[in-house]
């Protein structure tokens, strides 16, 4: 039987063998520049994870691709930086490969295609349709604009109903993200040390995930965007977007507990733990969503990758409907108006989930497991023996 070495040696080899895309081997270009060079060094996980390699086949690429934080702090730090010869773009020809990742990954395979479609017209555009949809379905039973349901979700759309809407979606991202994962874990792990994760490496990582360590520039002082000037902000904004999700899914799950387990029926008043979570949560993620899109819009052009800010500014703008539509349910849900409110959340949030397996979601799936084989990786003697970790 072949050891784990020999294993993680002929899967490597494979994988050097593949052919790259142009994506690809622009990155595999780069890497070997930035590789004689070691300036960036200490700047994020990229470098450190470099060094480990003298070549980078296409699991490598990926690998380091995901493990990009596309802070723009080693473009402006490159002494070959374009208009230079060598003409070194790291964070844009890392969101490339990103972005082919996303799409080569997808599940089911065919779907893949809607990360090139997931733009910001169809994403609201989707979200309105569907809201329409339920507009029109709530006007069939005379409950549009009526003072009879105000405050009464579940006179206007049955709660066995929305269940049997939601569940099914939601359980499909889940799958769908999972068997996406999988692949890329399966095709990355050879070239990461072929080893399981241990406690330690998972601690680490989570910690890193957690704090968006690496939006930090690597020293601390922060990521650039339009001008050569540190901030911090994009990073705090990253915060309030991804904790108030979190804050957001956690009023939900809360609400569902209080359904099922004690007979606690929606909506729910003050000072009650759904409305708490759901209402902070709401204005952090309205904060963080909008901040991040004025500075989406005023991205460095020679930061990320241009074809994909449709993509991104949908998923904002899809959040951004999320939290503004149910923080504006919240204010009128005893007014008359409260139906066509419900019908403009729920058509945003059923949006959201439905574009979530093949939108920018996904690069926080991808980025988490790089982090988590970067963990591993980093507690490995390095095959090469330069570098540091």
């Amino acid at each position: 039987m072949q050891s784990l070495e020999a294993l993680a040696r002929d899967a490597r080899a494979l994988a050097q063998g593949e052919p790259l895309s142009a994506p690809e081997t622009e990155v595999a270009r780069q890497l070997q520049i930035c590789n004689a060079c070691r300036y960036c060094e200490g700047f994020c996980a990229v470098f450190p994870a470099m060094t480990r390699r003298l070549e980078f086949g296409k699991a490598e690429v990926h690998f380091l691709a995901n493990l990009c934080h596309n802070c723009g702090a080693c473009l402006h730090a490159c002494q070959y930086a374009p208009p230079h010869d060598f003409a070194v773009n790291v964070p844009q020809a890392m969101a490339q490969v990103r972005g082919q990742t996303y799409a080569d990954y997808a599940w089911p395979p065919a779907l893949g295609v809607l990360y090139q479609r997931n733009g910001l017209v169809l994403s609201v555009a989707l979200a309105l349709a569907l809201a329409l949809f339920l507009m029109m379905a709530a006007a069939t039973q005379g409950s549009l604009w009526s003072h009879a349901s105000a405050g009464d979700f579940y006179r206007v759309f049955p709660h066995n109903l929305l269940v049997s809407i939601f569940l099914p979606v939601f359980a499909f991202v889940v799958f769908a993200l999972a068997m996406g994962v999988r692949r890329f874990w399966r095709d990355i792990k050879p070239v990461t040390g072929a080893v399981d994760v241990k406690a330690p490496a998972a601690a680490e990582a989570a910690h890193d995930v957690l704090r968006l360590k690496y939006l930090d520039g690597g020293h601390g002082d922060g990521c650039h965007n339009d001008d050569d000037a540190y901030t911090l902000s994009r990073r705090r904004l990253h915060h309030l977007t991804f904790y108030g999700f979190l804050l957001c899914f956690a009023a939900t799950s809360v609400g569902t507990l209080y359904h099922y387990l004690f007979g606690w029926v929606a909506p729910y008043d003050l000072p009650s733990l759904p409305k708490l979570l759901g209402g902070a949560g709401g204005l952090m993620l309205m904060a963080g969503t909008a901040g991040l899109w004025r500075f989406n819009r005023r991205r460095h052009p020679l930061h990320g990758d241009a074809a994909q800010k449709p993509m991104d500014l949908g998923f904002i703008a899809l959040l951004f409907l999320t939290s503004a539509s149910g923080l504006l349910l919240w204010w009128g849900r005893a007014t008359p108006a409260m139906t066509v409110l419900l019908c403009l959340h729920l058509g945003a949030v059923m949006a959201l989930f439905a574009t979530l397996p093949y939108g920018k979601f996904a690069h926080g799936v991808f980025r988490t497991a790089s982090l988590l084989r970067h963990a591993v990786e980093r507690r490995l003697p390095n095959p090469i023996g330069l570098g540091s970790d």
